[in-house]
């Protein structure tokens, strides 16, 4: 009796977790209901119309901010990630092992307004005294490339120590079953080791592409939050996170201006939540083909 309450139990938290999600939805977009029932689909995703005053929300500044600021994140994080997790795992001393990963979880700890400021004083003032005129192309230094540098350093933890957790759980059989065939120390990593461990990398990359998706407040003060579509990574970008904090609670007398965050909220989630399936079913895929 005493096992099937508990099976019970935990079954019935384990619904609970996998409702919040639902929970949220249905109330975000019962949020949004107003400005979906005033506006087309097509107006609100397609138009880069912003004027909250004259009742015009066009989303699509905001979603294509957040995908550049993201990906420019993704492109910068992943490979140094990626090779710093294989260094750590089959390259590094366990003396430097134990040195670096403290120091990894240090950074996974530091609030994300201090990657802000940091970003404000060092990244900005670098992409506008030396990148912007490299290109010969002016900017201000608050644009997609300094959100996404920031954001790449915020997402490293996180990749850097699923990733390595992933390869250090690799048989130490199958490295030494290659190596002993003859193979060099980095073809057994590429050909056998990322190779077993590849499902695992491609859900450290996904974590941390959540994240990124997710992260406000450092992304913010350096961004530059102009509510058009960027062109370059040098110009500058909204997304969609700092438009929800800039504005909630400030400028909700605009009539519809509230249920028009709500709507942002319910897209963001939406966005994150699709790519999580997308990517679990392409990790399904990949776990099939390497069997």
């Amino acid at each position: 009796m005493k096992d099937a309450i508990a099976g019970k139990t935990m079954l019935a938290l384990t619904l609970f977790a996998v409702l919040l999600v639902l929970l949220m939805i249905a109330g975000l977009y019962l949020k949004s209901r107003p400005v979906l029932s005033s506006h087309s689909l097509g107006e609100l995703f397609f138009s880069t119309r912003w004027r909250p005053f004259r009742g015009q929300f066009g989303f699509l500044p905001f979603i294509l901010g957040t995908l550049w600021v993201t990906g420019v994140a993704m492109l910068i994080a992943v490979p140094l990630c990626l090779l710093t997790a294989i260094y750590l795992s089959e390259y590094a001393p366990a003396r430097v092992r134990e040195w670096v990963k403290p120091l990894i979880d240090i950074l996974a700890g530091i609030p994300s307004v201090v990657f802000g400021v940091w970003g404000m004083l060092v990244v900005v003032p670098f992409i506008k005294d030396t990148v912007a005129p490299a290109f010969k192309v002016f900017s201000t230094g608050y644009s997609v490339l300094a959100g996404g540098i920031v954001l790449a350093i915020m997402v490293f933890p996180v990749i850097i120590h699923v990733t390595l957790e992933v390869l250090r759980a690799v048989p130490s059989e199958v490295r030494e079953a290659s190596l002993a065939l003859g193979a060099t120390r980095w073809q057994t990593v590429k050909r056998v080791v990322l190779r077993k461990a590849l499902p695992g990398v491609a859900a450290a990359v996904v974590l941390g592409i959540a994240r990124a998706f997710g992260e406000t407040m450092a992304v913010l003060m350096v961004v530059g939050n102009v509510p058009k579509v960027p062109k370059s990574v040098l110009d500058p970008a909204y997304p969609l996170p700092a438009l929800i904090a800039n504005n909630y609670g400030e400028m909700l007398s605009v009539p519809l201006y509230d249920s028009a965050l709500m709507l942002a909220a319910l897209i963001l989630l939406l966005v994150i939540l699709a790519f999580n399936v997308a990517s679990r079913l392409v990790l399904r895929r990949v776990e099939r083909s390497l069997r």
